[in-house]
C-alpha cells in the first residue's frame, strides 16, 4: 500500500510536466545531477538540481523534468556538508563530500552524484558575490503536442563560486508566443504550436548589471500557429483610369496570439481584382505586390486570399473605383525614411518621417505631420499622429517600444485633389535580449525586462496670467515646426475655432520651443520667468519666447529651466 502511494505521488508530480497522455510511461530512465561539482566555503549553502531523462515508450519523444524533490538526497560526509530534500547542501566543515540523488526509475533505482568542496575561507550563512551566470533546468525540453506544460529552473552562479536557485527572482520570456508561452514570474512553459522557442531567465544584480541564461522548448506535434483572418488597408480608393495607381496593404491577424504581421508580400498571399478590365492589381511579385492600376472606367473588387501551412484560407476583400476624369496626379508615390528603427530599451522611442513625391513643384514635401500612422501592433509599439488630440505639440511618425518584437508602421496618405490614397511602410524593432559568451550582460540594442528608459514626453502648459481675457492669443509649432498646432486663448476664434483659458502639449525631452504672442492679441504685459524673450517685449506685439523642455537650459539673466524631464507651465500676461 506505501509503494502504490508512493508510485501516485510520483504520477502526479510528473503529471504536472507532461501531459495527461504520457502518465503511463512516465518513469525515468535515469537522472543527473547538475552542477557536477561546486566549492563554498564553511557556513555557506550550494544548490543541486537533478533532471530525469523519459526516453522509454513508443507514442513519445524522449524529454527532461526537473526531478529535484523527487530524488532522495545524500552526503557521503555529512559532517563535511548536508544537503536537505530540496537539493541544497550546507558547509559543515573543510573538506570533500559526494553528493548523491537517487530514486526508483523505469528499470530499477537510478542514481547520479556530484562532488562538494568546502574550504575553510569565508563564513556566513548566505550566499556571498553577484551572479556571474545562469544554467536554465533543464537546459532542452519536449512535449508532445500544444497543451504541455515544463516547469524551468534558473541556477545561478554567483563571483565566489557558489550556485543559488534563482526561482521568483528571474524575468522569464518565450522567442515566440507562437510556439510556447511562459509565466514571466513562475518559468512554468505551455506548448501553443509547433516548432522550438528560445526560453530565457533574465537576473538584474543589486548593482544593476544583468544576466541571462536560456534554455530550448520543443513541441514536437502539433501545428504552427495559423492565420485566422487578414484585413485591407485603406478599405477603399479611388484611382483614374489614365494609369494612376494605389497601393494596398494585406495584414494577417495570428489565432491565439492576436499578433499582427504584413503579409502584402508574402509568397502565401494572392491579389485579385474581380474585373481586371477595370482595375489590374500586382500579385506574386517579389516585392510590390497591392498595387492597384486603373484601366477602364468603374468599380472592382480587390481580394487578397491567403492560405496557410494546413491548407486552410483567410481572405479579405477591398474595393477600388476608377474614373475617367484624366487625373493631375500631384502625390505620384509616398515613403518613409528610414525604412527601419531599430531600438535598444523598452520606452525607447523612433521618429519615422513620410516624404511625398508630387508631379509638381515642390516635387519633394515633408508630410510626417500629415500623413495618418498606423502600427500593426498598435499595443505594443504604438506610433503618433501629429492631429490626434490630447497632444497636438507631439510630431507624427514617433513610435514607442513597450515590450520586445517588431511591428510593420504604415503611413497612409489621402490626396486632397483626387482622393486617391497612397501608403507607405517601414519596421519598427525592439529584439529581445539574448545571453552572451561567460554570461556577461546582453548586447546593447536589446529589449529585456528591466531596462525601462526614463520618460522621453514632457507636457508643454500654457496659461493667461493677465486680467484680460477676452482679447488674448498665444500659439506654438509642433517639434517638426508645423506651425500653430497650439491656439490657446479666445482669439483662436478668428482662425475660425475656440480657443481654451488652459492649453497643454506633449513634446520629445529636449524639444526647443518658440511660443508667440501675436500683433494685436490684447496689450502684452511679458512672459513668465522661465520662457526667454526672443527680442524686446512691446505692448502692441508680436511677442515671442522660447524654451527648452526636459534638460537644463539657462536663459541669458542666469535663469534656469526646463530641468530634468519634469513638465513646465508657462504663462503670459495680457492686460
Amino acid at each position: 500500500m506505501v509503494k502504490g502511494s508512493w508510485l501516485w505521488g510520483l504520477l502526479l508530480s510528473i503529471g504536472v510536466v507532461l501531459p495527461i497522455t504520457g502518465c503511463a510511461n512516465a518513469l525515468v530512465d535515469s537522472i543527473a545531477v547538475s552542477p557536477a561539482s561546486q566549492t563554498i566555503a564553511v557556513g555557506q549553502t550550494g544548490q543541486f538540481t537533478a533532471t530525469g531523462t523519459i526516453g522509454h515508450g513508443s507514442n513519445h519523444p524522449a524529454s527532461q523534468e526537473d526531478v529535484t524533490t523527487q530524488v532522495t538526497w545524500s552526503s557521503s560526509a555529512p559532517s563535511v556538508a548536508t544537503i536537505n530534500s530540496s537539493g541544497l547542501a550546507t558547509a559543515v566543515a573543510a573538506g570533500t563530500t559526494t553528493i548523491t540523488a537517487t530514486m526508483n526509475g523505469y528499470t530499477g533505482v537510478v542514481s547520479s552524484s556530484a562532488t562538494l568542496t568546502v574550504t575553510a575561507t569565508g563564513g556566513g550563512s548566505s550566499v556571498s558575490g553577484t551572479v556571474t551566470s545562469i544554467s536554465v533546468i533543464p537546459n532542452a525540453q519536449t512535449v508532445a503536442s500544444p497543451g504541455g506544460t515544463s516547469q524551468f529552473i534558473p541556477i545561478g552562479t554567483t563571483s565566489a563560486g557558489v550556485t543559488e536557485d534563482l526561482s521568483g527572482d528571474v524575468a522569464w520570456s518565450s522567442s515566440s508566443v507562437q510556439i510556447a508561452t511562459i509565466n514571466a514570474s513562475t518559468g512554468l512553459a505551455t506548448a501553443v504550436g509547433q516548432g522550438t522557442a528560445t526560453i530565457t531567465a533574465l537576473y538584474v544584480n543589486p548593482g544593476g548589471s544583468t544576466i541571462t541564461g536560456t534554455a530550448t522548448f520543443t513541441v514536437s506535434a502539433g501545428t504552427t500557429e495559423e492565420f485566422t483572418a487578414v484585413t485591407i488597408l485603406p478599405s477603399t480608393q479611388s484611382v483614374s483610369a489614365s494609369g494612376q495607381t494605389g497601393n494596398f496593404i494585406a495584414l494577417a491577424t495570428l489565432g491565439s496570439s492576436g499578433l499582427q504581421e504584413d503579409v502584402t508580400n508574402s509568397p502565401e498571399i494572392a491579389w485579385s481584382s474581380s474585373i481586371p478590365t477595370i482595375a489590374t492589381i500586382t500579385s506574386g511579385q517579389a516585392s510590390g505586390n497591392g498595387v492597384a492600376s486603373g484601366v477602364s472606367a468603374g468599380s472592382s473588387t480587390i481580394t487578397a486570399e491567403l492560405t496557410n501551412p494546413d491548407g486552410s484560407v483567410v481572405t479579405a476583400t477591398a474595393s477600388v473605383t476608377v474614373t475617367l476624369t484624366p487625373a493631375p496626379e500631384p502625390l505620384l508615390s509616398l515613403t518613409i525614411i528610414p525604412s527601419t528603427i531599430t531600438v535598444g530599451n523598452l520606452q525607447d522611442t523612433g521618429n519615422f518621417l513620410a516624404i511625398g513625391t508630387y508631379s509638381t513643384p515642390p516635387t519633394v514635401r515633408d508630410l510626417t505631420n500629415s500623413v495618418t500612422w498606423l502600427s500593426s501592433a498598435p499595443n505594443v509599439f504604438p506610433v503618433s499622429t501629429n492631429s490626434t488630440p490630447p497632444n497636438p505639440g507631439a510630431p507624427g511618425g514617433i513610435v514607442t517600444a513597450y515590450g520586445n518584437g517588431s511591428a510593420t508602421i504604415i503611413a497612409e496618405a489621402t490626396d486632397p485633389t483626387t482622393g486617391s490614397i497612397q501608403t507607405a511602410t517601414a519596421s519598427f524593432n525592439c529584439p529581445l535580449a539574448l545571453p552572451n559568451p561567460n554570461g556577461d550582460p546582453p548586447t546593447p540594442g536589446t529589449c529585456y525586462p528591466g531596462s525601462q528608459a526614463s520618460g522621453l514626453l514632457v507636457t508643454l502648459t500654457i496659461y493667461n496670467e493677465g486680467l484680460n481675457t477676452t482679447n488674448w492669443l498665444v500659439t506654438a509649432p509642433s517639434a517638426t515646426g508645423t506651425q500653430d498646432v497650439i491656439h490657446c486663448g479666445p482669439g483662436w476664434a478668428l482662425n475660425g475655432g475656440a480657443g481654451g483659458s488652459v492649453c497643454t502639449a506633449t513634446y520629445p525631452l529636449g524639444t526647443t520651443v518658440t511660443l508667440t504672442a501675436p500683433a494685436g492679441a490684447g496689450s502684452f504685459g511679458g512672459w513668465s520667468y522661465n520662457c526667454t524673450p526672443t527680442v524686446g517685449i512691446t505692448a502692441a506685439g508680436p511677442n515671442s519666447c522660447t524654451i527648452m523642455l526636459g534638460t537644463s537650459a539657462t536663459s541669458n539673466n542666469g535663469v534656469t529651466s526646463g530641468t530634468g524631464n519634469s513638465n513646465v507651465t508657462v504663462g503670459a500676461i495680457f492686460n
